[in-house]
């Protein structure tokens, strides 16, 4: 017999997910597809990073509004089911259960994989390694998560604090020990398109911001959602972007955008220029604990939309995903994004998986953004625990900002761009036929 999630996650528990969600694998490995982009020139780079955590930051300001007012276990789909009509509520569930979460586990589970492999020689076997790495730390991620929700977050608690060790370290011994290379100039590299390369660049600052907003997700099971949900989102985003910026004036003290572009891991290369081999390799195990927090907060949040989907029989085999556990755990569902995970993993490829991820999320999160702004003209009584400030001078830069990056992406990789379209469009038939038998 099915039971109903319990509320028994708090504000530490919220914040420490939102901070989990969004430090991990990007602020470690997404320098090198940046200063690659600008063909090895730091400038766009940085400009980047702070483009994308302002617009993360009026998204984030702007979607806590609709967090706060809808505080229902399911996140976007159910803001979007509220203000566009159940229709396009599935279809963001569905975007997000076969596309977005298994692709973003799976492109975390790849770079913890290689990074791993790296830590243990980095030789031509230890490669052949990153698969069976990559799928194993999926499997074994998604078993500590069937649990129960509760031990879910403590992981999530204790991951988010060891992660914040390297951060530390890189940040304040490479201003100690680096030689101030240059942090703005050039801004990008001979014969780069400014403003298509920043488009791409946004791209990959805005993976590394990501999962902000997976928080309200668990709004159903948290027990103040009104008050905790919105001081989690923001102050866990103020913070990330004081570190982001800071880590990655740092990477540059110490070693130039052209040197960051040609490693997997720039952080390991900067921790090892600073602390030497042994010391890198300290610091490198302190990225794998980032990197393990990340997944295990997409696994902890991401199984609670199909699991929300099962309510009204939307999703095939409802009946099987809204199975609770008596750790209070959707195991079932957990499994299910932990398998469709281990399939994107096959293709080994980080950066493919992430950009199609983002393009995907952030079509939808443009919407959420549009939304606020008609939630106040069609429902101006709802109540509203918190309101976006400086309405609607806020969403409009979270609209215009997340409009470009969509755009621009379609323009300059439309195969990418098409993949994530086609498997969201899916969804549509699937909902018909399933509202369909259901009636």
């Amino acid at each position: 017999m099915s039971k109903e999630l319990q509320k028994n996650l708090g504000f530490a528990a919220a914040i420490s997910t939102v901070v989990g969600l969004v430090i991990g694998s990007g602020v470690f490995f997404k320098p090198q597809a940046i200063y690659t982009a600008t063909n090895g020139a730091p400038g766009l780079g940085i400009i980047a990073w702070i483009i994308g955590g302002l617009i993360t930051i009026a998204g984030g300001l702007t979607a806590t509004e609709v967090s706060a007012a809808i505080p229902k276990t399911g996140g976007m789909m159910i803001y979007i089911e509220e203000i566009y009509g159940k229709r396009y509520g599935f279809l963001t569930g569905w975007m997000q259960t076969v596309l977005f979460f298994p692709g973003t586990i799976a492109a975390v589970a790849v770079i913890f994989a290689q990074q791993a492999s790296e830590l243990l020689g980095s030789t031509s076997d230890n490669m052949k390694m990153v698969l069976p790495i990559a799928l194993g730390i999926i499997l074994l991620t998604a078993f500590l998560n069937t649990v129960g929700s509760s031990f879910g977050g403590y992981i999530q608690t204790i991951a988010t604090l060891g992660k914040l060790v390297p951060l530390v370290l890189i940040i304040i011994f490479g201003f100690v020990k680096g030689n101030s290379t240059s942090i703005f100039n050039p801004m990008v590299g001979q014969g780069v398109n400014s403003v298509t390369t920043l488009g791409h660049v946004l791209i990959a600052t805005l993976f590394a911001y990501d999962g902000w907003i997976n928080v309200g997700a668990i709004a159903g099971e948290m027990k103040n959602p009104g008050k905790d949900l919105p001081k989690a989102i923001v102050g866990g985003l103020s913070l990330v972007m004081a570190v982001y910026l800071a880590i990655n004036i740092a990477y540059l003290w110490v070693a130039p955008a052209s040197e960051l572009a040609k490693v997997t891991s720039p952080a390991a290369l900067v921790a090892t220029k600073i602390f030497g081999q042994i010391g890198g390799k300290l610091i490198s195990a302190g990225i794998l604990i980032s990197v393990f927090g990340t997944l295990n907060g997409y696994l902890l949040t991401g199984p609670r939309i199909p699991y929300a989907l099962t309510k009204d029989g939307l999703i095939p085999g409802s009946k099987i995903l809204s199975k609770v556990n008596k750790g209070s755990s959707p195991y079932n569902a957990i499994w299910l994004v932990a398998i469709l995970s281990c399939i994107y993993a096959l293709t080994g490829q980080f950066n493919l998986l992430s950009d199609l991820t983002i393009f995907a999320v952030w079509v939808f999160y443009v919407l959420t953004f549009i939304g606020v702004i008609i939630l106040r003209k069609k429902k101006p009584d709802l109540a509203r625990p918190y309101k976006v400030p400086g309405y609607p001078v806020i969403p409009i830069i979270a609209i215009l900002g997340g409009a470009f990056v969509v755009i621009n992406q379609l323009i300059t990789s439309p195969m990418i761009s098409l993949g994530g379209i086609i498997i969201t469009i899916i969804g549509l038939p699937i909902y018909t036929y399933m509202s369909k038998r259901n009636s």
